[in-house]
């Protein structure tokens, strides 16, 4: 058996199935890094007042700029999954591919991305919770 209860004889997912998950998983990880990032936010500027005020600090607040690549790469992957044709399992290995990539965080990284997704796993541990079960996922290969 491995880890998460399945025996090891037991077919991977295909790359589509593989990113439902992902996508479930990446919704998850965002509303905690949302919340992170949240709570960093009102430690320097005080309380935020209501949803919509957050809402608007999401969107065009510099300090929550970091986050808005994974906002844009789930709209990517819904994009796919919502595609009236057969879904390609390339299209989708690809995403999983460019998730794998964007989720590597890095305290010297060049993008803020990276940077900043380092520290909020150094200073939540649910993030860095997170991080390492969306991590497996995607280090799975199709069998």
């Amino acid at each position: 058996m491995t880890s998460n209860g399945s025996s090891d004889n037991t077919p991977a997912e295909n790359p589509i199935q593989r990113l439902q998950k992902v996508r479930g998983m990446l919704l998850h990880l965002h509303k905690a890094l949302l919340e992170s990032e949240r709570i960093v936010y009102e430690q320097t500027h005080g309380r935020i007042a209501n949803r919509g005020e957050f809402f608007r600090l999401v969107i065009g607040h510099e300090d929550f700029s970091w986050l808005r690549p994974i906002s844009q790469f789930i709209v990517q992957i819904d994009e796919l999954l919502d595609e009236k044709d057969a879904i390609a399992p390339d299209s989708a290995a690809i995403l999983l591919e460019k998730a794998r990539l964007m989720l590597k965080p890095n305290e010297h990284a060049s993008t803020p991305l990276g940077e900043h997704y380092f520290y909020a796993i150094q200073r939540d541990p649910n993030i860095a919770l997170l991080h390492a079960e969306i991590s497996q996922v995607l280090r799975q290969r199709p069998q």
